[in-house]
C-alpha cells in the first residue's frame, strides 16, 4: 500500500511541476512578446494596437499551450484507457507503451499490473466455475467414452453417464467412492494404473501414459470388458481433479484374440501325442541308420529332428500361454544345478542351430549358487531366447549364452545374438502377447507369444526379464532366477523342498488389496 501511495506522490509533484513549468513559460514568451514590440515596434503603433497584438498573442500561446499540457497530462489516463479496452473481450486496440510516458509511469505501470492481474483471477474463476461443475458439461456427460476424474486420493470425482454404462453402476452411486472400489482392474504387465500413480506423485507435476489390454473384472453376470486405458495427471490441481482417466473400449477385438489362443491351446492339445511318437521315431531311425547312412540322408535326418524340436516348442508354447491366461499355471520351484540346466537346454536346442550352420557358445561360472526353479518352464524361457536368437541370427554364425552372478546376488543370465537387431520404436512392445516386428514378419516365422510366456514364467520365479539391442549389431535377452537361499523365508511344503507359484498373464491393481 505504501509503494502505491509513493507512485501516487510523486505522479502528483510531476504534474504541479508541469503546469507549473508552463505557466511560467507561456508569462515569459508574452513578457519577452511586450519587450519586443515596447522597443522596435512602440514608435509607431498607438497603445490599442499594441494591446490587441498582445491580447491576440496571449490567446495563440495559451491555446497552443494548452494543447500540449493536456496531452502530456491526459497521457497516463489514455495509457489505462488503452489497456482496459486491449483486455476486453472485443478489444480492438494494441496495449499501451507505458515505458514512453513522461509523467506517472510508475503510477500507471503499477495500476496495469493491478487490472490484469484482476482481468485474470476474473477469467480464472470462470473457468475453474465451468471446470468444476462438471455435471452440467455437455462435453463431459456425453463423450462417447467411459471418463472418470479422480481426486489426490483416488476418489471419483466425476463419472459420465458412458462410464456408468460401461461398468453397470449409476454414476451418481460411483461418486465419492474410491476408484479402485469401482474399478477391478487387471493389467497385462506390473506397470498397474497404481503403481504408475505412485511413480509420477513423486516425481511429476504432469505426465500422460497408457496401457492396452486392460482387463475390468466384474460381477453380479455383467459383461466382461476389455479396454485400451489412457491417464493423465495434474499434480495439485486447484479444483481437486488430479487424474483424470479415459477408457477405449476393444472387448470383441480382445475377446476374439483370447478365444483364438484357447482354441489353438485346444487344436493343438491332440498334437501332443503323436509329436511325441514322431520324435521317437525320429530318434529311433537315426540310431539305426547312425554310421550307415549317406551324408545326405544324415543332414536330412538331422533337419527332421530339428524341424520336430521345433514344433515342440511351439506346442508347449500355446498351450502355456493358454494356461497362464486362464490363471492354470503353476511352477513347482525345486533346488537346482543352474549349470546342469542351462548346459541341458543349450545341448538340446544346438541341433536346431547347427542346421543354420549357427554355433553356441555357452559360458557358465563356475560356483553358481543353486537356484530355485521349475525346471521344464525355465528350460522353455532359455529355448524361446536361443529359439529367437537362432531365427534373428541373420548373417551372425554364432549365439553367446552367460550364466553369471549378478551385482546383486541374483543368477543371471543373457542370450546373445548378433544378427538383424531390434528398432527402438518397437522395444517397449516385445513382450506384449501376439506382438511381432511389421518389418520381417512376412520373412520370420512365429507366434509372438515365446516372450510374452518368457516373462510371465520369470516374473513367477521372482526374477527380471529384459533386452538391450542395436539395430543391425544384434541382440542381448537377460533373465533373473533366485538362488535357492534366497527363497528360504518362502511356504513351502512337507517336504521343505518345493515351492509353488502361478503364472499370471494378469496383473491386479495392487491397491485393491488396500481397501
Amino acid at each position: 500500500m505504501s509503494k502505491n501511495s509513493d507512485y501516487l506522490s510523486r505522479a502528483k509533484r510531476q504534474y504541479y511541476i508541469t503546469l507549473f513549468l508552463g505557466l511560467i513559460g507561456e508569462g515569459l514568451v508574452l513578457i519577452a512578446l511586450w519587450e519586443v514590440l515596447r522597443i522596435f515596434v512602440h514608435p509607431l503603433l498607438s497603445n490599442l494596437f499594441i494591446g490587441l497584438i498582445l491580447g491576440g498573442a496571449t490567446i495563440l500561446i495559451s491555446l497552443l499551450w494548452a494543447n500540449i499540457l493536456t496531452k502530456r497530462l491526459i497521457s497516463p489516463v489514455q495509457a489505462l484507457w488503452q489497456l482496459i479496452i486491449n483486455i476486453a473481450p472485443n478489444g480492438s486496440l494494441p496495449p499501451p507503451n507505458i515505458d514512453a510516458l513522461k509523467i506517472g509511469r510508475e503510477l500507471v505501470a503499477d495500476l496495469s499490473s493491478q487490472v490484469l492481474q484482476l482481468a485474470g483471477n476474473a477469467e480464472q474463476h470462470e473457468t475453474s466455475h465451468l471446470s468444476t461443475d462438471l455435471s452440467r458439461n455437455f462435453i463431459a456427460n456425453n463423450l462417447p467414452l467411459p471418463l472418470f476424474i479422480l481426486d489426490a486420493q483416488e476418489t471419483v470425482v466425476f463419472a459420465n453417464n458412458h462410464a456408468g454404462d460401461y461398468i453397470g453402476i449409476n454414476p451418481k452411486d460411483i461418486i465419492g467412492k474410491n476408484f479402485y472400489m469401482v474399478m477391478d482392474m487387471s493389467f497385462p504387465s506390473e506397470q498397474t494404473l497404481d503403481k504408475w500413480l505412485k511413480q509420477v506423485k513423486s516425481s511429476n507435476a504432469t505426465s500422460t501414459t497408457s496401457w492396452e489390454r486392460v482387463r475390468l473384472n466384474v460381477l453380479d453376470n455383467h459383461p466382461t470388458r476389455l479396454f485400451d486405458l489412457a491417464a493423465y495427471y495434474n499434480k495439485d490441481n486447484p479444483d481437486k481433479q488430479e487424474t483424470i482417466l479415459v477408457a477405449f473400449d476393444h472387448t470383441k477385438q480382445y475377446s476374439q484374440d483370447d478365444q483364438a489362443v484357447s482354441f489353438v491351446a485346444l487344436s493343438v492339445h491332440e498334437l501332443r501325442t503323436p509329436l511325441t511318437l514322431l520324435r521317437g521315431y525320429i530318434e529311433a531311425l537315426g540310431d539305426e541308420l547312425s554310421g550307415n547312412a549317406s551324408p545326405e540322408l544324415q543332414e536330412f535326418m538331422l533337419k527332421m529332428s530339428a524341424t520336430a524340436q521345433q514344433l515342440t516348442i511351439f506346442v508347449n508354447n500355446i498351450l502355456n500361454v493358454a494356461r497362464v491366461d486362464n490363471d492354470q499355471l503353476q511352477l513347482q520351484l525345486h533346488e537346482e544345478s543352474w549349470s546342469d540346466i542351462v548346459t541341458s537346454a543349450v545341448n538340446a536346442i544346438s541341433l536346431r542351430a547347427k542346421v543354420r550352420g549357427i554355433n553356441i557358445e555357452a559360458t557358465i561360472a563356475p560356483e553358481l549358487p543353486s537356484v530355485g526353479v521349475d525346471r521344464l518352464s525355465i528350460y522353455e524361457v532359455i529355448n524361446n531366447l536361443i529359439d529367437n536368437a537362432i531365427k534373428y541370427s541373420g548373417e551372425g554364425k554364432v549365439i553367446k549364452v552367460d550364466a553369471h552372478l549378478s551385482n546383486d546376488g541374483m543368477v543371471e543370465t543373457t542370450v546373445e545374438d548378433f544378427g538383424l537387431g531390434i528398432s527402438p520404436s518397437i522395444m517397449p512392445n516385445l513382450f506384449t502377447k501376439f506382438y511381432r516386428d511389421h518389418r520381417n514378419r512376412s520373412q520370420i516365422g512365429g507366434t509372438g507369444l515365446g516372450l510374452y510366456l518368457s516373462k510371465a514364467i520369470i516374473t513367477a520365479h521372482g526374477g527380471n526379464i529384459w533386452v538391450r539391442s542395436k539395430l543391425g549389431e544384434g541382440s542381448t535377452f537377460g533373465f533373473t532366477v533366485q538362488p535357492y537361499a534366497k527363497l528360504a523365508a518362502e511356504v513351502k511344503n512337507s517336504d521343505n523342498k518345493e515351492i509353488v507359484r502361478g503364472a499370471h498373464g494378469w496383473i491386479k491393481n495392487h491397491s485393491l488389496y488396500r481397501r
